[in-house]
């Protein structure tokens, strides 16, 4: 199975069920060609009896078939589809195929260049074809792994772009992210703007949450035998069993991001943080259409062992909701906050609390007392606080590792600071008195002004 989305007008992944030729696993952009192809009317008629042959043959609700089918004979004697771009043709399929089914996989897009890799024989030269394509776009994006980082306080975060999936070459990239992944005291994994991919890629990353052989979810489609993905037992990473996780999610997470996502709530095996998802859950198969056309039709629906549902027209609902800016920083917090609550050794728990600080700031602005901000400016030992418009900088004049001023960010309403681009310090600002608060002392260096 294949989990893919692309929206009309933009870049995104589709549900893909099937063993197809035209099975996609990347991340692909809507095609504007330079100079586009002119289309003649009969090329049009041709595309849409293709696109209606299509969903006649295999969509997965033929009780909504006559409805699209009426729907898109409607717009043809009206003659909305009497253009000769081939990407406005696109679009106008698009939205009428959506609106009548419902469906979000429910597009066609304009990619010459898919469609021709999707059209190459099975004779043809290797890694031409439609997997070829997908597979090199995948490796170059290092199959969807593009950041990983260690947050203040331990806080493992892994960004999924995509869902992509070669065998026997993914789920090696995929093994050296989780032993990232399982050195952190909490995980974040960023799904935002994540349009889907690959089912297996999402089995693969749920396996190491979920014990060994637990169902995860069955694929159901019309006229054939229902598939049943579950819990893969090897490992070469191991398991993070009961790791602190957090999922962030946004309007952009659909398909595969939202399914698992959808593991994640539904099993319980972490806290999803952002905004509702985009609610496409189908499975569907690519179907290419000259002169240059590929199809997205669903050919199948996920059903979850837990719900005994989907996702689809609904989206998942983070059980933390705040903005996609803030999602990342809202979890951050959130996983200082219960690592404290858990009573760690004193030493990490004040790593906790100095990262949570400046969490909490950047979440929450405040405002120091004006007067705060009026008496601070001058000279203190090696260091010169000065007021600009846009705040307070503080500066070490002819320090080789402080060249220039550093802004400050307020932290508190007290009078405390954060130095930009100075993690390991604090600076405290009293009448007469500039405090430097150090990262692991237990109390501040005092400065008196000149």
């Amino acid at each position: 199975m294949r989990l893919k989305l692309i929206s009309a007008a933009a870049m995104a992944l589709v549900l893909v069920g099937g063993p197809t030729a035209a099975e996609a696993q990347v991340r692909t952009p809507v095609t504007e060609a330079k100079v586009a192809q002119v289309l003649s009317p009969v090329q049009r008629d041709a595309v849409l009896s293709a696109v209606k042959a299509a969903y006649q043959k295999a969509y997965v609700f033929p009780e909504k078939t006559p409805a699209i089918l009426a729907r898109l004979d409607k717009a043809k004697a009206a003659r909305r589809y009497n253009v000769e771009n081939p990407n406005e043709l696109a679009g106008l399929l698009t939205s009428d195929l959506r609106e009548a089914s419902q469906d979000h996989h429910a597009f066609i897009e304009y990619n010459p260049q898919r469609y021709a890799a999707a059209t190459v024989p099975a004779s043809g030269p290797p890694g031409q074809d439609l997997a070829g394509f997908d597979a090199a776009a995948a490796r170059r994006d290092n199959h969807g792994l593009t950041d990983m980082r260690i947050l203040a306080g331990n806080v493992r975060y892994l960004r999924i772009a995509g869902f992509h999936w070669i065998s026997d070459e993914t789920g090696q990239a995929y093994d050296e992210a989780m032993r990232f992944l399982k050195g952190g005291d909490a995980v974040i994994i960023d799904l935002r703007g994540n349009g889907g991919g690959s089912s297996e890629a999402v089995q693969y990353l749920v396996s190491h949450f979920l014990k060994p052989g637990t169902l995860e979810i069955t694929f159901l489609h019309a006229g054939r035998e229902p598939v049943q993905t579950r819990a893969l037992d090897n490992l070469p990473a191991g398991r993070m069993l009961g790791k602190p996780l957090y999922v962030l999610i946004d309007q952009g997470s659909a398909s595969a991001a939202e399914s698992f996502a959808y593991d994640v709530q539904q099993f319980k095996l972490g806290k999803l943080v952002g905004s509702g998802t985009a609610g496409a859950a189908n499975n569907n198969d690519f179907v290419p259409i000259a002169p240059g056309f590929m199809l997205s039709v669903s050919t199948g629906r996920p059903v979850h062992p837990v719900s005994k549902s989907n996702w689809e027209g609904t989206g998942v609902t983070p059980e933390i909701a705040t903005s996609s800016e803030q999602a990342q920083d809202a979890a951050h917090a959130r996983a200082l906050r219960e690592l404290l609550a858990a009573n760690p050794d004193p030493s990490v728990g004040a790593d906790y609390t100095w990262a949570l600080l400046a969490l909490e700031a950047r979440l929450h602005p405040v405002t120091p007392p004006e007067a705060t901000l009026q008496a601070a400016p001058g000279t203190y030992g090696k260091y010169v606080v000065t007021a600009e418009k846009d705040g307070l900088w503080i500066a070490r004049p002819g320090h080789p590792l402080w060249p220039a001023p550093r802004h400050l960010t307020p932290l508190t309403n007290d009078g405390l600071f954060a130095v930009d681009g100075v993690d390991m310090l604090r600076i405290g600002l009293k009448p007469n008195t500039l405090e430097l608060w150090w990262k692991g002392e237990a109390t501040p260096r005092l400065l008196k002004r000149d």
